[in-house]
């Protein structure tokens, strides 16, 4: 079931580095507004889908009480390591049935993961049995619509360590509703350097396929555009909005 992925196994180490969970706080009180904003009541539980190393959950916890669930074991150790008050379960969102319900679902970092259409209606349908009747959603995603190739770089350092990392995004005409994100790591430890690089295809659809399948599923959307999370990190010129897509269970 666990994840292959260099990126957050055998490397999952750098977000330490690379990553403060601070830095999350002013996008995920974005999310907490809306979430609080669409629930009829205060919602109390959230699972989290694709909780990677648990830098949302920094904020989330002070408001929710929260379950996370990843497929990367290297990840799910550092936000177990960081938060031990939350429960964290390693599972795919495609196929998760934990037997309980929550009043919300949040997927706010990795829906792009579901690389085709068939993975993304499998982890809109985990997403609704997962929640109350009256219960919130929230994805965060792109579209094909306003997504674009670009570059960004990430650095930091720690206890003798200095790591770079490079991420490529690219949508590649020949492969349809997909686009790729190529990384490379450079490890600097005491001065000796070692390159790591993982290519990874991930989903990208059109707003009108969004729409079917949350429609599909009985789920009246809204929606809201996301700008400037990434932007310290873009190299040279580009933009990279997010689409929040949200609303009730009915």
């Amino acid at each position: 079931m666990a994840s292959t992925w260099k990126a957050y196994n055998d490397l999952a180490w750098t977000e330490d580095l690379l990553a403060d969970p601070a830095a999350y706080e002013d996008e995920v009180n974005v999310y907490i507004d809306l979430i609080k904003r669409t629930a009829a009541e205060p919602p109390r539980t959230l699972l989290h889908l694709g909780s990677g190393a648990g830098g949302h959950d920094t904020t989330f916890k002070r408001h929710f009480t929260v379950t996370g669930v990843d497929l990367s074991l290297g990840m799910l150790n550092i936000a177990r390591a960081r938060h031990p008050e939350i429960e964290y379960l390693e599972g795919d969102m495609r196929t998760l049935r934990l037997d309980r319900q929550f009043d919300v679902v949040a997927i706010p970092d990795s829906i792009d993961y579901m690389a085709s259409e068939d993975d993304l209606r499998q982890a809109i349908q985990t997403m609704v049995m997962h929640l109350k009747t009256g219960g919130v959603f929230l994805v965060v995603g792109k579209t094909e619509e306003t997504f674009q190739n670009n570059n960004f770089a990430y650095t930091g350092e720690k206890d003798g360590i200095h790591v770079t990392l490079l991420e490529n995004n690219y949508i590649n005409p020949f492969r349809p509703n997909t686009y790729e994100a190529f990384f490379v790591f450079l490890i600097r430890r005491e001065g000796e350097l070692t390159i790591h690089s993982e290519r990874q295809i991930l989903g990208l659809f059109s707003e009108a396929t969004w729409e079917k399948v949350f429609n599909d599923y009985g789920l009246v959307i809204q929606k809201t555009t996301l700008n400037g999370i990434y932007d310290n990190n873009i190299l040279g010129e580009g933009e990279y909005p997010l689409t929040v897509f949200f609303g009730k269970k009915s």
